[in-house]
C-alpha cells in the first residue's frame, strides 16, 4: 500500500490534494498542527491525522517516528503547508516580514524533507512534491506579457523562488527519488480571500498529478498542470 504524506492538508489545496490521493487508492496522513481541525479532516476524508507544525523541529522529528512506527515507510511527500505572508508596500517591507513567512514556506520544507528522508528512503519509488507558485518563477515574474509581472509579493515570490531552488538541489543529491515543484494553479481559497481561477478540487488534482508520477517520471522540474514552467 502507498503512504502518502500531506502537509498543511486540513484545508485547502492540502485537503484536495489527500482527497484527491485518497481516490486513487492511497493511505493518506494528513499533517496538521491544529489537532482539532486534522482530526475532523481526516475523518471527512477517510485520511489518517499526524500532528505535525512544520515550524517545529521537535514537532517534525516526532511525526516521523510516529509514521515509522505506524506504517514504517513513505511514498509521497507532499510539502503543500505554506503562508501568504503580510501584505506590504515597499514602504512596509521588513525583515521580520520576510522571517514569519520563510518559516513556513522555506525552512517547513527543509525541516519537514529532512525528518522524513529515512522514511521516503525506504520506498520503492519515493516522490517529492514542493507545492510552488508562479510568482516564484522568474521567468514569469519578468515576462510583461503575463499576469505576474504587474504583482508585487516580494514575500511570497521570493520565498516560493527558494522552493524552486531547494527543489532542484535536493533532486540533484537525490537521484532515486521524484522531486519537483508544481504550481497548483490560482485557486480560491482561503489564502487567496477566496479569489482563484479554479477550485482547490482541480488545484488538488494538478499536485496528485505529479504526486503519483512513477519512477521513470521527470524529477528537478517546475511542473503546471501538465506542462513544464519557466524557471
Amino acid at each position: 500500500m502507498s503512504i502518502a504524506l500531506v502537509t498543511g492538508g486540513n484545508k485547502g489545496i492540502g485537503k484536495a490534494t489527500a482527497a484527491r490521493l485518497i481516490e486513487l487508492g492511497h493511505t493518506v496522513y494528513i499533517g496538521a498542527r491544529d489537532a482539532e481541525r486534522g482530526e475532523a479532516a481526516a475523518k471527512e476524508l477517510g485520511a489518517q491525522y499526524l500532528s505535525l507544525d512544520v515550524t517545529d523541529d521537535s514537532s517534525a522529528a516526532a511525526a516521523a517516528a510516529e509514521l515509522a512506527d505506524r506504517e514504517g515507510h513513505l511514498d509521497i511527500l507532499v510539502n503543500n503547508a505554506g503562508v501568504t505572508g503580510a501584505h506590504v508596500t515597499l514602504e512596509t517591507l521588513s525583515a521580520e516580514h520576510m522571517r514569519a513567512a520563510y518559516e513556513v514556506n522555506v525552512f517547513g520544507i527543509v525541516r519537514v524533507t529532512q525528518a522524513f528522508l529515512p522514511l521516503l528512503r525506504g520506498s520503492s519509488a519515493p516522490v517529492i512534491v514542493n507545492v510552488s507558485s508562479l510568482l516564484g518563477s522568474f521567468g514569469s515574474i519578468t515576462n510583461p506579457y503575463g499576469q505576474q509581472y504587474a504583482i508585487f509579493a516580494p514575500i511570497y515570490g521570493s520565498a516560493k523562488a527558494a522552493v524552486n531552488m531547494l527543489t532542484v538541489q535536493y533532486a540533484k543529491e537525490l537521484p532515486g527519488m521524484r522531486v519537483n515543484s508544481v504550481e497548483p494553479g490560482y485557486t480560491a481559497t482561503d489564502l487567496t480571500g477566496g479569489q482563484g481561477l479554479q477550485t482547490p478540487e482541480e488545484a488538488g488534482a494538478n499536485v496528485a498529478r505529479w504526486a503519483t508520477i512513477g519512477p521513470d517520471g521527470p524529477t528537478g522540474i517546475f511542473a503546471y498542470k501538465e506542462t513544464i514552467a519557466p524557471w
